[in-house]
């Protein structure tokens, strides 16, 4: 039998001399969700820069009823990347056709905690947590009653963290999760203000710093490499052509790095492209769906945010 964390520490080692490699260093953002990045992204979305969770918190309690009144049936829900859980209560007190939960998430501990923290607020809901990468393969959900729709919630911004290519994948994937008559509740961040865009990638506490940096501190745990954190720096910029913000960690001086027997070569001022977060319209997500159809959508008053349901 394969041992998960071994296998999750090869795939880790394999994305980073992959990722380090490049002509323009690079490192998927999923890694930045070990236990200590969870609770970092957990203080994230709890900062007053950080609108993102608010705006979303709050359409989903203004409009969860009526969200939740188009599924008419018994419900799965699955939820990708569910980390803490606290945006899918508002779905489980606004409805009770929700009768199973399988919360997808690839921090094994954040998850496990998730999960207990769930069941002993709603013991009749049944919880069966998915370990792992949702941009893998769909998954068979072992469903008490097959004729119970499926619905999937990826909230929050994550949508914008792929590129087409990989929102392809993950529609797929869902596609083969939630089958034919499958929906989806999918949180997209509209297009808006750098004043407002910005700071939320770039907070006064140096919290979003601390989270990107955790990323090299986690390859010097887990994959014995030698980072000097303090010798990088966390950098959040607006790429216009791309429609995004990026994440970098910028090289404060000419260095060597070591990792799985290689070296990586760092001119100052080089960077490595950690996440990036588009804002896209509505209208732009309608048109890379595929087989998907936007059926209906929720925003605040400001459109800083959208909840957009699939199907």
């Amino acid at each position: 039998m394969v041992n998960p964390i071994n296998e999750q520490t090869d795939q880790f080692l394999n994305d980073v001399i992959d990722g380090l490699s490049k002509p323009k260093k690079s490192l998927p953002s999923r890694w930045f969700y070990d236990e200590e990045g969870s609770k970092l992204f957990d203080q994230i979305t709890q900062l007053p820069e950080y609108y993102l969770m608010r705006t979303e918190t709050a359409i989903l309690r203004e409009y969860a009823k009526e969200i939740t009144e188009n599924f008419d049936s018994e419900v799965a829900l699955v939820e990708y990347g569910a980390g803490s859980g606290r945006k899918v209560r508002i779905l489980l007190d606004a409805s009770n056709r929700i009768r199973m939960y399988f919360p997808f998430d690839i921090s094994t501990e954040h998850l496990e905690r998730t999960v207990v923290n769930l069941q002993k607020d709603y013991p009749n809901l049944a919880i069966r947590p998915i370990d792992g990468d949702f941009m893998g393969r769909g998954v068979r959900l072992d469903l008490t009653n097959e004729d119970w729709r499926r619905v999937g919630f990826f909230s929050g911004s994550t949508i914008g963290n792929l590129s087409n290519l990989q929102i392809s994948k993950f529609m797929q994937s869902a596609r083969l999760t939630l089958e034919s008559n499958g929906m989806l509740l999918v949180g997209l961040d509209l297009p808006k203000s750098l004043d407002v865009l910005l700071p939320a990638y770039n907070d006064a506490k140096g919290i979003t710093a601390e989270f990107n940096l955790n990323l090299l501190k986690r390859a010097n745990r887990e994959l014995k490499s030698n980072f000097e954190l303090n010798t990088f720096k966390h950098s959040a910029v607006w790429n216009a052509k791309e429609s995004r913000v990026e994440m970098h960690l910028v090289s404060q001086i000419d260095q060597e790095v070591r990792i799985g027997g290689h070296t990586f070569k760092f001119e100052q001022n080089e960077t490595i492209h950690t996440e990036n977060s588009r804002k896209m319209s509505i209208d732009y997500l309608s048109q890379i769906l595929e087989s998907w159809t936007v059926d209906k959508y929720w925003t605040d008053e400001n459109n800083y945010f959208a909840l957009v349901l699939l199907s």
